[in-house]
């Protein structure tokens, strides 16, 4: 009969050890039970670096996500009155923007939140993987993560800046919902509110190899009588990478502000 030697017996030994601690790690947990929904070999890849962009006829783009205000119900009025904001049309030089500040001292720098986030002059890159996409974001370097390997959402934490994000194939389109946000973050520059109940939903398609396009859908009954949206366009930076962004660097950022205001006057 032949024995195994003593290294391979070792080998073994140190095999069946690592296989039962991946069985017993929490991302073995985590991931027990889920059925794969990956995009096949054929679906589009969105990996790269992408720049928003805008025409004459979307200007609106640089603070909201429509030229023409949202339905909004009372009680969302009542908050967007109290909103100022540092950019559109109701832009003021004393801000209480929790993103953007207005002076040194002001506090800012929050998480801007979905789908604000897409409004900011910055980049993003996407990175996509079996059963995950992934954004990141040159301003703040915020990172979003978007599962699509059939996973449920993901409460655990409750309400969060960025919400929860999964996503879907539907042929060549990823469709993204988004949900679990607190009640924080304005949902454009403009000042816009919402509540904890808001539904973002996404249909991102490469419409060239240099365009991306994203429909989005803003849902939230407290804050809106019906859904609205609108629709961004990203074009491909072949060779741009994401840089360091400090938001809280606030003395230089302040002076970009201060410059912004000046060309408003």
């Amino acid at each position: 009969m032949h024995h195994a030697s003593a290294p391979t017996a070792a080998r073994a030994v140190i095999a069946a050890l690592g296989l039962t601690f991946l069985l017993q790690s929490p991302l073995s947990r985590g991931l027990a039970g889920q059925t794969s929904t990956a995009p096949a070999a054929s679906a589009p890849d969105f990996s790269g670096v992408w720049e928003m962009q805008s025409s004459p006829a979307t200007r609106y783009l640089s603070y909201a996500f429509s030229g023409t205000e949202p339905p909004m119900t009372a009680w969302a009025q009542d908050r967007f009155k109290a909103t100022k904001p540092s950019f559109g049309p109701r832009a003021v030089e004393a801000s209480n923007d929790p993103v953007n500040p207005t002076t040194v001292s002001a506090v800012g720098c929050f998480p801007p939140g979905v789908p604000r986030i897409y409004l900011h002059p910055f980049p993003m890159e996407i990175i996509q993987t079996p059963g995950r996409v992934i954004m990141f974001f040159e301003f703040g370097h915020f990172v979003r993560q978007i599962s699509t390997d059939g996973r449920p959402h993901n409460t655990d934490l409750g309400p969060t800046w960025m919400g929860d994000s999964t996503g879907t194939w539907e042929g060549d389109t990823l469709v993204v919902d988004t949900v679990g946000f607190n009640d924080k973050t304005w949902i454009d520059r403009a000042g816009h509110p919402h509540s904890d109940a808001l539904h973002v939903i996404e249909r991102m398609r490469r419409q060239d190899r240099n365009t991306l396009v994203n429909d989005i859908t803003i849902e939230d009954p407290k804050a809106y009588t019906h859904s609205w949206g609108g629709r961004i366009q990203f074009q491909l930076r072949p060779g741009w990478h994401i840089t360091e962004m400090i938001c809280e660097d606030n003395v230089n950022f302040d002076e970009f502000l201060k410059n912004e205001m000046n060309k408003k006057k």
